[in-house]
């Protein structure tokens, strides 16, 4: 299973960027469902049958991309300047390697001594080694992606620290939730979605053709149990899988968040409540799109989202393949 994981982690795709890591989701997942395809987005969507009557379509949704950057243009003295794909903590990114969809690596590195107060995209630039322009130009192009380099290492107990866990994490939670699966009521979407750290775009789309009844998407969240962390987030690393009610992008369905909770109880699952007040995560649009749908979210505790080091417990992410899987054989 954790080699399933690193694989997935590895892959860089940051968003508009996701050619390569859809490819292997889509190999990763065709064993377990009837049919998956891409669509013109770029998302992967993957569908496996449901056998009963009067079936409903429910919805599963994680997000591909990762944040990353843009090359903007060169300078002569060939530093690269970038710019920011997706929520990007400048703070985080600091002194760290940096891979080019081409294969050239560099350093992200602030303009001499930047205080906290002055932090900016434009105060940033990529360190490839070189010292002219048309040396640059040889390793990298204008538009060209790129993102912090990729890990996966355990640390102690179930907790592993790397990047891009936020969403490839999610992604991993659907795969396998459908190797778990065997016959269905219902007809049961999973959708790798992109763009999402752009906004959203991908699982709007996907939305729209696939119509469901019911949505659920599987993505991060912020976990509290850190030094100063936000008042309102009482979610933490190992108290199990995180049963959104809201964030700053939606209202969850609040029977559905009632079904989820109670599936937990019964199948002893261990749980949380999500109650977010920033933030938002493609639940949204699978609420709103086309007719709308019974909109929710299970998400996944994590801690120092959007750095290099982004920390989950596996234990959490258990309970959320337990949790999706119960989801598909109750009636929500």
């Amino acid at each position: 299973m954790i080699n399933d994981l690193k694989t997935i982690m590895k892959i860089q795709g940051i968003s508009s960027r996701e050619g390569k890591i859809a490819a292997k989701l889509k190999e990763m997942i065709e064993p377990y469902v009837d049919e998956a395809s891409i669509d013109p987005l770029g998302s992967v969507i993957a569908l496996k049958k449901g056998k009963g009557k009067n079936k409903k379509k429910i919805m599963f949704c994680a997000h591909m991309d990762e944040i990353g950057f843009i090359v903007t243009y060169i300078q002569d003295n060939g530093l690269v300047r970038v710019s920011p794909v997706g929520g990007i903590n400048y703070v985080a990114a600091a002194y760290n390697t940096v891979k080019f969809e081409g294969g050239a690596t560099g350093i992200i590195v602030p303009e001499g001594r930047v205080e906290p107060k002055d932090i900016a995209p434009d105060k940033f630039y990529i360190d490839l080694g070189v010292s002219k322009k048309s040396e640059a130009e040889r390793k990298v192009k204008v538009g060209e992606g790129c993102a912090v380099v990729s890990d996966c290492v355990k640390l102690y107990g179930k907790k592993y620290v790397g990047r891009p866990f936020d969403d490839r994490i999610g992604c991993y939670v659907m795969i396998e939730a459908a190797k778990k699966l065997k016959e269905t009521k219902d007809d049961i979407y999973f959708v790798f979605s992109v763009q999402e750290e752009v906004g959203c775009r991908g699982s709007h789309a996907a939305s729209f053709t696939v119509r469901p009844d019911i949505g659920i998407a599987f993505d991060v969240t912020p976990s509290g149990d850190v030094v100063n962390a936000s008042t309102n987030q009482t979610v933490k690393l190992g108290g199990g899988a995180a049963i959104k009610v809201k964030d700053s992008s939606v209202m969850c369905d609040q029977k559905l968040v009632s079904s989820l909770m109670e599936l937990a109880k019964e199948n002893k699952i261990p749980y949380q409540t999500e109650v977010l007040t920033y933030g938002g995560t493609d639940t949204c649009s699978m609420q709103t799109v086309a007719g709308g749908s019974r909109a929710g979210c299970i998400s996944i505790p994590v801690r120092f989202c959007h750095s290099q080091s982004e920390m989950i417990d596996m234990g959490d992410v258990e309970a959320c393949i337990d949790l999706a899987v119960a989801a598909c054989a109750a009636q929500l």
